[in-house]
């Protein structure tokens, strides 16, 4: 069994036309309407933002919409409810802030770039002179809003395993490699050279997607117009396995003697009178930036490791856990009925009652899915899925949630499914195996049967 959006955010000052439809990109100046009121995401320049910041982010979210902030499996901030009336009030308010969010494409920065112990280059560097030579390129109408171009300075907890159009990724001291289509395993090479030589690419790669017309993205770049721009790509190697070198959640001694804490938000949402109080305890003990991450996680920066341990216990009095063994963790679940026009059901609700009813389903092999509806935002990879359907629900083993369903439960009937899976791994589970591998083992067809039959 397998086991996690970007956006281009225009101008404040100019007030949207129109409010965004489902399956398109919110935006700060085009938010989406969704079940609760409009969203409007956003990612700030460098991906940091300080403590006051983000405490000011959160009253103005209390203040301006629902009070529910969320972060994106790809680290980015979605404030909601928000009405038409409130969004320019809200932009206004993070300007104030001094809270930048840079028009075009996003541009995804390793979360702990320019702390991390072990990074080779300096993302933010190569982000300043991408926003400095290609101002113009990075404003065209011609990109895709979903284009994603990422910088990965190596080191603790990167971008190896997200997936993006364009990434430059630090391969040793003053050297970076350009790729396209995928993550650091994936990704199909085009160069690698100094700084200069990296943005140089990314310029040229920005100019070929505009050339093939509105809205391209790098897989739609056919290979000979690659070769023609870049000769040198067929001798270059695929890179290694992705993967991070560090637990996303808990406390990471730097080399300076500081600490990160990275926190997880229980299914990923946050409410704002929570944040406000759990940052100013934080701000107290020494912390000074929040870095929002991809996996739904909060990093936070400037403290001891004193002060870390100190918030971390701290942490699950305001929905937040530094527990690696969470068992939470490995839900994902979407905004679901009530948040969402398209959610068949309530995900968090449901999402507290799996944590109860069926622990062995959450040792960290595999993801289980709560998808309101079968667009399976929250999780776009195979996982252990219960989707909202109109007769109830489909249960998928191994799958997305867009997938034929292997079982149809009937609503009132959703507990006793979900008991009776965990049942047979606990009863089935050989020594040693996994939740996820004894349900392998065990096969679909055996699986979906003991359901019935239990």
């Amino acid at each position: 069994m397998a086991f996690g959006e970007q956006t281009a955010c225009n101008s404040r000052e100019e007030a949207p036309s129109a409010w965004m439809g489902r399956g398109a990109c919110p935006t700060l100046a085009m938010p989406m309407q969704t079940g609760d009121g409009l969203l409007a995401r956003l990612r700030p320049a460098g991906g940091i933002l300080s403590i006051p910041q983000f405490i000011q982010l959160a009253e103005a979210a209390q203040r301006h919409g629902n009070g529910i902030l969320e972060i994106t499996a790809r680290g980015s901030l979605q404030i909601r409810g928000l009405r038409p009336e409130t969004v320019q009030p809200l932009a206004a308010d993070l300007d104030t802030a001094g809270i930048s969010v840079p028009a075009g494409p996003v541009i995804e920065l390793s979360p702990l770039h320019g702390i991390a112990p072990d990074e080779i280059g300096k993302p933010a560097k190569i982000e300043a002179l991408l926003r400095e030579e290609l101002a113009a390129e990075l404003l065209s109408p011609l990109l895709a809003p979903k284009l994603s171009i990422l910088i990965d300075g190596g080191g603790t907890c990167g971008l190896a395993a997200l997936t993006g159009d364009i990434r430059v990724t630090a391969v040793c001291a003053g050297v970076w490699r350009v790729a396209i289509d995928g993550n650091e395993r994936t990704a199909l090479p085009l160069l690698t050279g100094n700084a200069d030589t990296a943005v140089r690419a990314v310029g040229d790669l920005l100019h070929l997607l505009a050339s093939l017309g509105r809205h391209k993205r790098c897989r739609d770049i056919e290979r000979e117009h690659l070769r023609s721009a870049f000769p040198s790509m067929e001798a270059m190697p695929l890179a290694g396995t992705p993967e991070c070198k560090s637990p996303l959640v808990g406390t990471l001694a730097l080399s300076d003697g500081s600490a990160v804490l990275g926190l997880r938000p229980r299914f990923g949402q946050m409410h704002a009178s929570e944040l406000v109080a759990f940052l100013g305890a934080a701000e107290a003990l020494g912390a000074t930036q929040v870095r929002p991450s991809p996996k739904r996680v909060l990093f936070l920066a400037g403290l001891s490791s004193q002060s870390a341990a100190t918030l971390a216990q701290m942490a699950p009095r305001y929905a937040l856990s530094a527990d690696i063994d969470d068992p939470a963790m490995h839900i994902a679940a979407c905004a679901g009925a009530g948040a969402c026009a398209s959610g068949r059901f309530q995900t968090k609700v449901r999402a507290e009652r799996l944590v109860t009813i069926a622990p062995e389903l959450l040792d960290g092999s595999m993801v289980v899915h709560l998808s309101g509806c079968a667009k399976g935002c929250a999780h776009p990879r195979p996982a252990l899925c219960v989707v909202g359907a109109e007769d109830g629900y489909h249960l998928i083993l191994d799958g997305v949630a867009s997938d034929i369903p292997d079982a149809q439960i009937a609503s009132g009937d959703i507990d006793s499914a979900i008991e009776k899976l965990a049942r047979l791994i606990k009863n089935e589970r050989q020594a040693g195996e996994s939740a996820a591998a004894c349900l392998r083992r065990i096969g679909k067809h055996d699986a979906i049967r003991a359901l019935r039959q239990g």
